[in-house]
């Protein structure tokens, strides 16, 4: 088989997003648009993959991690001298090599495959990925001769009127035969409008060279997106919403209102899930088939489990059993982890606690830094006290206890199995199995007080 390489194209700043944030690490969908090209390249059997960088080079590298490798363009001087920067890994290495820009989200995997088959059908030097442009204006056009073969790439700048014309555009996304690339490299000359070393001219190079010139021309003319501003931003996100959408809605998924619903392209949804409108999925959350979600919910890395029904509510890095209740208007804090068959109602906050299966906080209440065991009855208004203004402490409340009704758990404190703690009390002392705890001030009511007070005021 042909050893595959990849360099993306990700150094550019970025100047027309206006935004201190680099370019290609705008998110799309919740993820940066690098991640995107590079997740998919990911997916084809590649040999290595470089990533170009300059402006921003240590965030794209954080963001990316050991996915690539990386080397730095220094001087922006165009897409011809950023790929000359892979010089020192790749000119020696026979095989084919694929070049892609960071900013086009919205290329697939499966266009990429379609790619480089044609390229090897072909046995082309170069094959370039193009696509069909109703308003080609700012893209650059794809130059063919009689016989319909590709002769050269030329820019929006510097075209003629005929040439601007032209619907078939060049998608910035190209296969090369490796070592040729790298040959053609040192002869781009940058004696042009922009006076950049353009990528596109080492076509025109290896076509001089007698060298086969190809082009795929993808259906899909989303998929050559650049995002060159916030305008494009906002449309690959739309283009890629609608995408990831229609593919939960082909797998079985329910989406009740698709232009309101906004699914990261990380999550995974079995079939026979409802998503009602307003949701907001994100993230690695996986939820498993008959749950149900929303309206106006919002999860980040949770595990929702069969059944499980979130109205209203916000749940983060979490873990949600099946047949649970939650909302509306819950917040599940991250590190918590809900049992099968619980319920956390309306008003509750969670943070950094477990619940057993079959336990209930039903409203009003914050549960944090708690191990919550099967079966227990937590009272509306209860408090787990978990911060002494240094250090956080743990609440355990054990199998099958209750807790009446504006209860304050002063951690680190235990309640035992089966235990009651008495509505109004405040617990800062561990509370035995079975027993009924009670730490309030006892009643006393002053008769004729109310007269006294009303006769104060007179005088």
């Amino acid at each position: 088989m042909t050893n595959r390489y990849a360099v993306v194209l990700a150094a550019g700043q970025g100047t027309r997003m206006k935004s201190k944030l680099y370019k290609v690490l705008h998110p799309v969908c919740g993820k940066p648009m690098v991640q995107h090209v590079v997740d998919q390249l990911n997916t084809l059997e590649l040999n290595e993959l470089i990533t170009v960088v300059g402006f921003g080079a240590e965030k794209v590298q954080h963001q990316l991690g050991e996915d690539s490798h990386y080397v730095v363009q220094e001087e922006q001087l165009g897409t011809g001298h950023a790929v000359l920067q892979a010089e020192d890994i790749l000119a020696d290495k026979e095989g084919t090599t694929v070049v892609v820009c960071g900013d086009t989200p919205l290329l697939t995997a499966e266009t990429l495959q379609k790619l480089l088959d044609h390229h090897d059908e072909q046995n082309a030097q170069a094959t370039i990925l193009t696509a069909h442009a109703d308003d080609p204006s700012g893209y650059g056009r794809v130059i063919r001769g009689g016989n319909a073969q590709v002769e050269r790439i030329v820019e929006q700048k510097d075209a003629s009127e005929e040439e601007k014309a032209i619907q078939e555009i060049n998608t910035g996304t190209y296969c090369f035969d490796n070592q040729k690339l790298f040959e053609a490299l040192q002869n781009v000359a940058n004696d042009n409008a922009q006076g950049e070393y353009y990528l596109p001219d080492v076509i025109e190079i290896l076509k001089n060279e007698s060298d086969t010139i190809s082009a795929y021309q993808t259906p899909d003319f989303s998929e050559s997106l650049g995002v060159n501003d916030r305008v494009a931003l906002s449309k690959a996100e739309k283009l890629m919403k609608q995408r990831i959408n229609e593919h939960h809605m082909r797998n079985g998924v329910t989406i009740v209102d698709p232009d309101q619903t906004y699914i990261g392209p990380d999550v995974q949804i079995s079939s026979d899930v409802v998503i009602e409108p307003g949701c907001v999925i994100e993230g690695n959350t996986i939820i498993e088939e008959d749950a149900v979600i929303g309206p106006h919910s919002t999860i980040t890395n949770c595990s929702v489990g069969k059944g499980t029904v979130v109205k209203q509510s916000v749940a983060a890095d979490s873990q949600i059993g099946e047949r649970v209740q939650v909302g509306p208007y819950a917040h599940i804090r991250p590190a918590s982890s809900l049992g099968d068959d619980v319920k956390v109602g309306n008003f509750v906050e969670v943070k950094k606690a477990s619940f057993g299966s079959g336990s209930k906080v039903s409203h009003l209440s914050y549960i944090g830094d708690a191990e919550v065991g099967d079966g227990v009855n937590i009272g509306c208004g209860t408090i787990t006290v978990n911060y002494d203004g240094h250090n956080k402490h743990l609440t355990t409340i054990q199998d099958d206890a209750f807790i009446g009704c504006n209860s304050n758990l002063v951690a680190p404190v235990t309640v035992g199995k089966g235990a009651y703690v008495a509505a109004g009390s405040t617990i800062n002392e561990d509370v035995p199995a079975e027993a009924l705890s009670i730490a309030r001030a006892r009643q006393t009511n002053k008769e004729g007080y109310a007269a006294k007070m009303k006769s104060n005021k007179k005088e």
